[in-house]
């Protein structure tokens, strides 16, 4: 899916900036997969971000055809990046499994820590949208910021962030033990 979205994207600079987080993300966890194996649960939640911003880069967020959920609920703009920013969220409940697999911390601190990290990472995430966009300036910085208009995105799309940790926290607290996801290594 990521080669085939990578051919003729809709502005080759933009997908080079959106796709990079992706494919290191993914070596990342490629890499570590032999020392620390997450559930299928976790990687299944993490994959969510992977398909939806690999999506995202080749159209440019705000050119995704996401027009049916638009029209549907009536919304002035392009929703795809909130569910984007909500499905970052879903790597609390990685970060969770590790803290607590690795037996470094108990559940409430894991959780804590899971929510916090990725609070911590929409915050960085925004600032460097901020300092790409002026850096590349143009139509590649506008579109990579992808506020499209809205001055308080960077606060709408960290709250997204927060509250799709909260969600996956609670699957966590709920069906982690199920799906091997709090079994020690």
């Amino acid at each position: 899916m990521f080669v085939l979205l990578g051919i003729a994207p809709y502005d080759r600079a933009v997908w080079f900036l959106e796709c990079t987080p992706v494919v290191a993300i993914f070596l990342l966890l490629a890499g570590t997969a032999r020392k620390f194996r997450f559930s299928d649960a976790a990687y299944l939640l993490m994959a969510v971000w992977l398909f939806w911003h690999t999506v995202g880069g080749h159209y440019t967020f705000s050119r995704v055809p996401f027009g049916a959920i638009t029209d549907t609920f009536g919304f002035s703009r392009n929703h795809f990046d909130r569910v984007g920013h909500f499905s970052v969220g879903f790597y609390a409940y990685a970060l969770a499994e590790l803290l607590t697999r690795r037996r470094l911390a108990g559940p409430v601190v894991s959780a804590l820590f899971g929510l916090f990290a990725i609070m911590a990472v929409a915050c960085g995430w925004e600032i460097l949208e901020w300092l790409v966009a002026v850096a590349e300036g143009g139509d590649a910085g506008h579109a990579f910021l992808g506020s499209q208009g809205d001055e308080w995105d960077a606060q709408k799309d960290m709250l997204a962030d927060t509250l799709g940790a909260v969600c996956a926290l609670a699957l966590f607290r709920l069906y982690g033990r199920r799906w091997g996801s709090m079994d020690s290594v």
